[in-house]
């Protein structure tokens, strides 16, 4: 089985580094448990919008993310047993292409280079699953999917979804 996985908000916490980012930057304390649905910049007052936006454009904001819980233990026992890719919308941003190799490099070293794949459109990937946190991935992908949870997606229908990385877990190993 070939499995492709996104990194942003499915192996790393990109929602929490904008959160940590707007609280410095604006004096505030914003909570993940304060947020309900949407964008973090949803959530904030439109006068922060553009901040919180710009956030991804200033290096060093994909190099220093936090894993979410589980993710680095699953990924390996998963890259273990299947067929497993990095696929990750790392032409979106300048920065990210060389931050998010050194932080794969850093967090799950075994994934060689071979498996990372730093792209735009996921839906020329072709496999049998894909990993992912928005839909737009997933919509046109011609394999099975999973929506990870992120509250940007909560209202989002019609994919199967998992929580954490122990829910993929239990699905796959």
């Amino acid at each position: 089985m070939t499995i492709f996985v996104d990194m942003d908000d499915v192996l790393a916490d990109t929602y929490g580094k904008h959160i940590e980012l707007y609280n410095i930057e604006h004096k505030q304390d914003l909570q993940l448990s304060h947020i309900q649905s949407g964008e973090v910049w949803h959530n904030v007052p439109e006068i922060h919008h553009k901040s919180v936006r710009e956030h991804a454009l200033q290096p060093g904001f994909f190099r220093d993310l936090v894993p979410i819980k589980d993710s680095i233990q699953v990924m390996e026992a998963l890259y273990n047993k299947y067929e497993v890719y990095i696929a990750t919308a790392a032409t979106q941003f300048p920065n990210s292409l060389l931050e998010k190799v050194d932080w794969l490099a850093e967090h799950m070293p075994f994934i060689t280079w071979q498996h990372q794949i730093m792209c735009g459109h996921k839906f020329i990937l072709n496999g049998d699953l894909l990993i992912d946190d928005r839909t737009y991935n997933l919509e046109k992908f011609q394999g099975d999917t999973l929506l990870f949870n992120s509250p940007h997606n909560v209202k989002d229908t019609g994919y199967t979804r998992v929580a954490n990385w122990q829910e993929i877990a239990e699905r796959l190993l």
